[in-house]
């Protein structure tokens, strides 16, 4: 019996965090919004929160671009976005071969080494991050259910972004399919 599997996910949107940890929960916040919308063809939206092993099956079903949303710290204030194209990392624990991956803590650097140990192969990655508010151990609870003013504000920058890279992934998407059909039906 022959397997067909389908054509991957163009482009999958990963909302990453922990709900119970205040800025933490900026991906899966992120991810709830964009579920509330319409979602072009071709994008898979999905609020992974800490479920590493999840993403992983995701990203191994395939996609040509993984746009992550966690929040990140940088050193910048808080509530500022970003883009950041992660690089492969080599400095992940392994064992025995295999990245090692935590089941309440999702680690997109150990995922993605997962994958790449599964032979999954995602041609772009690419991270949209919030810089958290700072946490004070003496005086936050340890469970903190909302997030800081300048971090909810973010959610509509990030949101934005995520929008403009969409539609610059699909729109060169479009414009190499449509190249490929011009070169298939001209003339030899």
């Amino acid at each position: 019996m022959k397997i067909m599997m389908s054509d991957p996910t163009p482009i999958l949107i990963a909302g990453i965090g922990n709900i119970f940890l205040g800025d933490d929960a900026f991906g899966v916040e992120v991810a709830q919004r964009l579920l509330r919308r319409p979602i072009p063809a071709g994008v898979r939206v999905v609020d992974f929160g800490i479920r590493g092993i999840d993403l992983t099956y995701a990203l191994l079903d395939g996609c040509d671009t993984a746009i992550l949303v966690d929040a990140v710290s940088r050193g910048e204030a808080p509530g500022t976005v970003f883009l950041i194209e992660p690089r492969p990392q080599d400095d992940v624990p392994v064992v025995k071969g295999i990245p090692l991956l935590e089941g309440h803590n999702l680690d997109p650097a150990r995922v993605l080494a997962l994958v790449r140990s599964q032979g999954g192969k995602v041609r772009r990655v690419l991270l949209v991050g919030c810089e958290p508010s700072p946490v004070n151990p003496e005086t936050d609870m340890e469970m903190q259910m909302e997030m800081s003013p300048p971090v909810m504000a973010a959610v509509d920058r990030a949101i934005e972004m995520i929008d403009a890279l969409v539609a610059e992934i699909l729109g060169e998407a479009a414009r190499v399919a449509g190249e490929s059909v011009a070169s298939l039906s001209s003339p030899r």
